[in-house]
């Protein structure tokens, strides 16, 4: 097939020129002035005023803050899938279908035109960026590899599809590209993840393969089970591959694993934040050093500090007066008529001019059953410090609270832990585990002054409990709650009693077949 690296170096030359000279402040202030002016004349923009809109402070006045749940109750649900008009002028030809909300009812995001252009702006800007670190790279020599998940879309209504963003990207991939592009859409996959991937990776293996791209975890996990039968490691696999693009999760239990897997080889690590309602930053620069936002996508971001989530009226930053250091949860304002609209998505800004940020976990991740408040980011930050300080990694782990019962006054945290092999869940054991329990409970109790409080003399809080779990624990888990590969992602935190109980018991299930 023909390299077409050398257009995309000639676009990169002037995409990357644009970006060093950008102006993140004024980006943004005409981003919201053309969404407000586009929508003005939507019902959503009638209710708002939206005509009347005179700067960022007047609209935050206008408008309040909402969730999906909101946005589908007061203005979708009646229209579905006709949605033209009421948060946005145009149609959404697409609906990305998630998994759904506390009810357990699937959530059907709009995803229009603007949203597409959007993303393709993104997977070309984190393409430029990538050439930018790795200038003799071919990365447009061979086929881009998309493992995610079912490519196979719900016809709603005419013009009108819902399904996995997967199976939206597919369906839009660029006639010029449909050549690069790996599956093809004319191939036939069977919806189980894991037949899915008996049939993708011997398949891939007879494909010149130059980039591949998917969930940070199920991407590890799909790429651990290739090599395994491959002396020549990944290498041997794909012996031309230039770049390896994850997302979707926090990276830091798996990093180690990563750059074990690519050790000796040119390939480019690098991160990408997209979500359904838009792809909101690419990384600019090397692993963990901060994930550039993209402001120039048809969206206006805001971030609220987390702890005011759910005050009667929480402070609304944008990128005029944001601070480093601080966790923010994300809001956003986009071309597919989201507004003022809560993501769910955590993050901290590492640098303001570009903006970077690191994405540090879920507004709805956060540990607090006995007032210890600890997030997503300590969470993660603790287990893989404690995992590195026995030699050990991590390949999963959830966190629960187990309250307290009988005569016992307090409660504590139970980790469910996976260590990745070769040193299986039955090889951490006795002082290692204990060495493993106390050096977690002593970074958690630094990194988080609640946590420590709470912890004091152990009069609040008793020490955390370790579940370790064999090798296949977690997707065992998953596969049995019909949440295996994908998009699907292992919760860091479980506040739900009965799904941490199935867990501990599908884990107890697992150790007695062993």
């Amino acid at each position: 097939m023909p390299d077409a690296t050398a257009l995309l170096r000639l676009y990169a030359r002037r995409r990357l020129a644009r970006l060093d000279r950008q102006d993140p402040q004024a980006v943004q202030r005409r981003q919201l002035e053309r969404l407000v002016k586009r929508a003005a004349g939507t019902r959503f923009g009638r209710d708002h005023g939206f005509g009347d809109v005179r700067g960022i402070e007047d609209f935050q006045r206008r408008v309040p803050l909402r969730r999906y749940e909101d946005f589908w109750q007061e203005y979708w649900q009646d229209a579905f899938p006709h949605i033209a008009g009421t948060t946005w002028p145009d149609a959404a030809p697409y609906f990305a279908k998630t998994s759904g909300t506390s009810s357990g009812t699937s959530k059907f995001i709009p995803v229009t035109r603007g949203t597409l252009d959007g993303n393709r702006r993104a997977v070309l800007d984190m393409m430029c960026f990538h050439l930018r670190a790795k200038p003799d790279s071919r990365v447009l020599a061979g086929k881009n590899f998309m493992l995610g998940g079912t490519t196979e879309l719900e016809l709603l209504a005419p013009g009108i599809r819902a399904g996995d963003m997967t199976g939206i990207a597919a369906r839009e991939v660029p006639s010029w590209f449909r050549g690069f592009a790996y599956p093809p859409r004319s191939m036939a996959l069977p919806p189980d993840w894991e037949q899915r991937m008996a049939v993708l990776g011997p398949r891939s293996l007879e494909q010149h393969i130059t980039v591949i791209a998917g969930t940070a975890s199920w991407l590890l996990f799909f790429l651990q089970h290739l090599v395994a039968e491959r002396p020549g490691g990944l290498a041997d696999c794909y012996p031309d591959l230039q770049l390896i693009a994850y997302g979707g999760v926090n990276f830091a239990p798996y990093r180690q694993q990563y750059e074990e897997l690519v050790a000796g080889s040119a390939v480019d690590l690098r991160e990408v934040y997209p979500a359904s309602e838009g792809f909101l930053a690419v990384a600019d620069r090397g692993v963990g050093e901060g994930l550039r936002l993209q402001l120039d996508s048809a969206m206006f971001y805001e971030f609220v500090p987390v702890e005011e989530l759910e005050a009667a009226e929480p402070r609304r930053f944008w990128l005029g007066n944001v601070e480093t250091g601080v966790n923010y949860a994300v809001v956003l304002n986009t071309a597919a008529g989201a507004w003022g609209y809560v993501l769910g998505d955590t993050v901290r800004f590492v640098e303001l001019d570009p903006p970077r940020i690191l994405v540090t976990g879920r507004t709805s991740s956060s540990l607090s059953a006995f007032g210890e408040h600890l997030i997503e980011e300590e969470i993660v930050r603790a287990v893989t410090d404690a995992a590195e300080s026995i030699g050990r990694e991590v390949a999963d782990f959830s966190v629960g609270p187990v309250f307290p019962s009988g005569e016992e006054r307090r409660g504590h945290h139970l980790f469910v832990v996976e260590f990745a092999p070769p040193d299986d869940g039955d090889a951490v054991a006795g002082d290692t585990l204990e060495r493993f329990a106390g050096h977690l409970d002593r970074r958690l109790a630094e990194l988080n002054d609640d946590y420590r409080d709470h912890r004091a003399n152990d009069l609040q809080m008793k020490p955390p409990e370790i579940l370790v779990a064999p090798a296949g624990s977690f997707a065992e888990w998953m596969r049995g709650r019909g949440k295996l590969g994908g998009q699907n992602k292992v919760p860091r935190v479980i506040a739900d009693p009965e799904m941490l109980e199935g867990l501990r018991a599908s884990v107890a299930r697992r150790q007695t077949t062993e």
